[in-house]
Formats: structure tokens, C-alpha cells, sequence
């Protein structure tokens, strides 16, 4: 249960550090789920055994990206959630050719890192292109479906709101990025998706409860101010 209690302890410190982000200000928010992005890109590749299963450790990021985009809207509109959508695709950019750039520096002859940065940066401009491309779409269909959501229930039921577009959009994200992105870099594609998708059904489970009970109408004024 080595890697349970972690995968639980990673949950409830993303659901915390998001809530944290929004109480601080929309922008200490943005740049969260930037970072989330960012992360979730540079974990991929790390698969661990968790329930007897092998899943990629970065699907907590991607939960809490999206459910950052979804305070964004809860709290600020839509305009500053299709901000938040921008600066993550520009730091995602930023981040594949950087991360490239760095490949091609000749190392010192001390230097004992080389070759293990360029191991697990190799693949980056596939999966940077992937990641790209399917955040972005999967990003642009919560902050649609999401606006929908809380129009049509009139700002009612925001655990519900929340995993309902979370679902949909992490069955989305989860079979389209294991396919573009990790065909022929890893075994069992099929229980890759599932077991993701698995991981993050798990997660959303954990974190909407945790942001529901941590957030108040406080938060508007405090992120406003």
C-alpha cells in the first residue's frame, strides 16, 4: 500500500495547493495550472504500480488542471478561464523547446546528468506535440461544456458540475494522448487507458469533495480584491 498512500497524499496536496492558488489570486491560479501542465508533461513517462496496476504518475496533474480551469469559471467567467487555457499552451511551448535546448549543450566532463536528462527529453517533441493538441482540445471542451453546466443549473450543484465535466473530459484527454503520444514508447496501451482513466476517476472522486469543502463565497472577494 506503499504507492496508495502516496497516490492519496498527491491528490489531497493538488487539490489543496489549487484551492490555496485561487484564495491568493486568480493569477497565482493561472500560473498553477500552467505549472500542472507543465509537470504533467515532464512525469509521463514514469510509470508505477498502484493497485497492481501500471499507470503514468502524472494524471493527478491533469485533474487538477482542469479542475482549476472549472474555479476559474465558477469564480471569474469565462474570458479568464480562456486565459488560463492560453498561458497553459504557451507554457507548455515554452517548455518543449527549452527542455530541447538543453539536450544539445555539451556536457562538462564532470557531469554525471547528461545522459539521464537526455533519456527521459528524447521523446519530449512527440509528447510535447501530443500534450499540446489534446490539452488544448480538452481544455477548450471543459470551459464549453463546464459554461453549459452552470447555465443550465443556474450555479446549483457544483459537485456535480465538476465531475461531470471532469469525467467526460478525462475520457477524452486519456484515450487520445495515450494514442498520439505514447504509441510504441510503452506496452499495453489499452491498459494504460484504462488503468488512467481509472487513476483519474479516483482523483476527481478525492479532489471535487476536497476543493467543495474548502471553498466559500470568501473566496471571490479575497481573489477579487
Amino acid at each position: 500500500m506503499h504507492n496508495e498512500l502516496i497516490f492519496l497524499a498527491h491528490i489531497i496536496i493538488i487539490s489543496i495547493f489549487t484551492i490555496a492558488a485561487l484564495k491568493i489570486s486568480k493569477e497565482t491560479l493561472i500560473a498553477t495550472i500552467a505549472l500542472f501542465c507543465v509537470l504533467a508533461n515532464l512525469f509521463v513517462l514514469k510509470q508505477i504500480n498502484l493497485f497492481g496496476f501500471a499507470p503514468t504518475a502524472s494524471d493527478a496533474f491533469s485533474v487538477g488542471a482542469i479542475l482549476g480551469i472549472n474555479l476559474l469559471q465558477e469564480y471569474f467567467g469565462s474570458e479568464t478561464a480562456k486565459l488560463a487555457i492560453k498561458t497553459s499552451f504557451f507554457a507548455t511551448i515554452l517548455y518543449a523547446i527549452t527542455s530541447q535546448i538543453h539536450t544539445i549543450y555539451s556536457p562538462a566532463i564532470c557531469d554525471i546528468s547528461c545522459s539521464h536528462y537526455n533519456f527521459l527529453l528524447q521523446f519530449m517533441p512527440r509528447l510535447a506535440i501530443a500534450s499540446i493538441a489534446v490539452t488544448l482540445l480538452a481544455q477548450i471542451i471543459d470551459r464549453k461544456l463546464y459554461e453549459f453546466l452552470k447555465n443550465k443549473f443556474n450555479n446549483n450543484h457544483f459537485i456535480f458540475r465538476n465531475f461531470f465535466s471532469l469525467v467526460i473530459v478525462q475520457l477524452f484527454d486519456t484515450i487520445l494522448f495515450t494514442i498520439l503520444g505514447l504509441w510504441g514508447i510503452i506496452d499495453n496501451l489499452l491498459d494504460v487507458i484504462i488503468v488512467s482513466f481509472a487513476v483519474k476517476i479516483a482523483t476527481i472522486l478525492i479532489s471535487v469533495p476536497i476543493i467543495s469543502i474548502f471553498r466559500s463565497k470568501s473566496h471571490i472577494k479575497n481573489t477579487q480584491k
